[in-house]
């Protein structure tokens, strides 16, 4: 979850670093820290909380150099404390090290240096590095990392500085993300592409295992026996301002509106009018889809609230049994997996821990991996065996919206594909949803036209403590993504429960003036929920209904009725799901809270 930015070249190191993670906030933090090579010393200036606070004391001590790390820290080891934040230096003061991730063996690293006589001053597993490439230091500071990350177990994404080698840089990676970025005679490493966009649109994705050593004038990347290699350099297509706020009060209502676009841009390509979808990165042919027993779809948060959606496109659409399971939990209960079985994995970064966790062991017990992603370069689209990027642009809210109906579009793609191979529905309804698929930008941007309603009941129930999500079918799957939403931004506590599972224990909590949110977009189910919403009605709550246009009835028993375009049941959820995104950012703003950077949450979960 941290945030590391490196720059070495003729800028002011200080300037740079800052910017880089200025914009790697969505990331998720407790406190930052720069360290810069600054007359003859690498000097390191640190402090918790806001980057702000770190801004304010170098305006105080200002540090000028033309090399440095940086990093934004999220607590793993240590309380987030000025002291445990990075960068941390050895002993001596001649190596400075920038770490994201966790040293699994760094108890047994530290009582191995301790008793070589190193002393340490923080709580952090990262304090042992700087120490260890010290230890293994004699001139050269690539070799010392080297060593040093051979001796390390777990996950780390590591930038190195030597006081000995000035305008040098070495980077290495293990399960973290790295990126170098090159400029005219300045390179830079990052977490994350945002951070230096502003500076280079050109990037090299690090692989595990690999090393890059960025000097003034040169960059070399070697493998972990330190031979030499080549790495294409990837161009990014899209401008540091699509990473900004663009004119909006924040990031996350701007990724709200860039929905449309966002939907459109997945789709285009892939899903034509009067032929079959086209998913050139997946290589599944109908023998091998007729050969699977089951699918799994692994994921962790929004992405995973996709994949419940996710089975019952899937379900639907190639008539495959689907499982859809939590990435940390499926990990841990000994699943069966094997060549008959196919894993779709999620991931909006395409770094998430725990999935790319289940991503490789299920290919060691010879699953094929079908990755959904947004991040192209990123851990998860490199292992799998088959790949769908999304092709969000850059979601820097940390509460995903966009990211999200992305992944819904996906998934509703892969299930067409499946479909079309195994001959599974007929031709008609099929070419009628991907019709309808394709009008889709159009009616969200309907919805987020007038956000009139939205805002008023956002303002009648912002001082809530308890809210109730109800939905039968999809509308189900589509309450608990709203309330995740409606936790993540606005901190009240909120329940997703099936209509017909009212009477098994939850209409106990309903009382006069509770709020129940309501989802009607599946007209097979729909006299059965309206009956769900009287029994609530009758016992006070008060109702806002999600619902199309041609249902009226809803309107009779609602405190307030949020209308959306007519579409198809199973594609329902991408415009239902729109207005209650709305809703949870409305209520947030209502509470003044930090929108874009909820606390305790972070955009990137990169360990366990």
């Amino acid at each position: 979850m941290c945030g590391i930015v490196g720059y070495v070249g003729n800028k002011d190191a200080s300037e740079v670093l800052i910017s880089g993670l200025s914009r790697l906030e969505y990331r998720g933090y407790d406190s930052a820290g720069i360290s810069v090579l600054h007359d003859g010393e690498l000097t390191v200036k640190k402090a918790a909380g806001r980057l702000k606070n770190l801004e304010e004391k170098l305006q105080e001590e200002k540090v000028h150099g033309h090399m440095g790390i940086g990093h934004t820290r999220w607590a793993t080891h240590g309380a987030p404390l000025d002291k445990n934040s990075h960068p941390h230096n050895s002993n001596n003061g001649k190596i400075s090290v920038v770490h994201n991730g966790i040293i699994e063996n760094y108890m047994e690293v530290k009582e191995r240096l301790q008793g070589l006589g190193y002393v340490f001053y923080s709580d952090t597993d990262t304090e042992v590095i700087p120490n260890l490439v010290d230890y293994y230091y004699s001139g050269n500071l690539l070799e010392a990392v080297k060593k040093a990350a051979a001796d390390l177990k777990g996950s780390y994404a590591l930038g190195v500085m030597a006081l000995n080698e000035p305008d040098k840089i070495v980077a290495t990676r293990k399960d973290s993300p790295l990126v170098v970025g090159v400029g005219d005679k300045e390179y830079f490493i990052a977490s994350d592409v945002p951070a230096v966009l502003n500076y280079t649109k050109s990037f090299v994705y690090l692989n595990d295992g690999e090393f890059a050593e960025l000097c003034k004038d040169s960059l070399q990347f070697f493998n972990q026996d330190g031979e030499q290699i080549e790495r294409e350099v990837t161009e990014i297509t899209w401008s540091a301002e699509s990473a900004e706020k663009g004119g909006y009060a924040h990031f996350t209502i701007k990724e709200i509106y860039e929905q449309p676009k966002a939907l459109k841009d997945t789709m285009t390509g892939r899903i034509v009018p009067g032929k079959k979808v086209k998913l050139d990165d997946i290589h599944i042919t109908k023998e091998m889809l007729e050969d699977y027993s089951r699918i799994y779809i692994i994921a962790c948060g929004t992405a995973y609230n996709a994949g419940l959606i996710g089975k019952v496109a899937i379900e639907n659409l190639a008539r495959i049994p689907v499982e859809v399971d939590v990435a940390s939990e499926f990990r841990y209960r000994n699943p069966i997996i094997d060549a008959k079985t196919l894993v779709i994995v999620i991931s909006q970064s395409g770094e998430t821990a725990d999935t790319l966790a289940v991503s490789r062991e299920a290919q060691k017990f010879g699953a094929r991996v079908i990755a959904i992603t947004n991040v192209v370069g990123s851990s998860i689209a490199r292992e799998a065996d088959d790949v769908f990027y999304t092709w969000a642009g850059p979601e820097i809210g940390v509460a995903s919206t966009k990211a999200y109906l992305t992944m819904l579009v996906a998934i509703y793609s892969i299930g067409i594909y499946f479909a079309e191979l195994l001959g599974t529905q007929q031709e008609s309804y099929l070419e009628n949803l991907k019709k309808e698929l394709l009008t889709l930008p159009e009616k969200v941007a309907s919805i987020i036209a007038d956000t009139t309603r939205i805002e008023h009941f956002a303002d009648k129930i912002h001082t809530e403590k308890d809210v109730f999500f109800l939905g039968r079918g999809l509308d189900y799957q589509i309450a608990v993504e709203a309330s995740l939403k409606l936790k993540e931004l606005s901190y009240i506590h909120s329940e997703a429960y099936p209509g017909g599972e009212l009477k098994h224990g939850s209409i106990a909590l309903i009382e006069d003036d509770i709020t129940v949110i309501a989802s009607l977009t599946q007209r097979d189910l729909l006299e059965k929920m309206q009956s769900n919403i009287k029994e609530v009605v009758s016992r006070g709550a008060k109702v806002m209904a999600i619902t199309f246009e041609d249902n009226h009835d809803v309107e009779h028993f609602s405190d307030e009725v949020i209308i959306i375009p007519n579409t198809m049941d199973l594609i329902a959820p991408i415009l239902a799901v729109v207005p209650l995104q709305l809703l949870a950012y409305y209520v947030a703003l209502y509470k003044g809270l930090d929108v874009d950077k909820p606390r305790n949450l972070a955009k990137s979960v990169t360990v366990e």
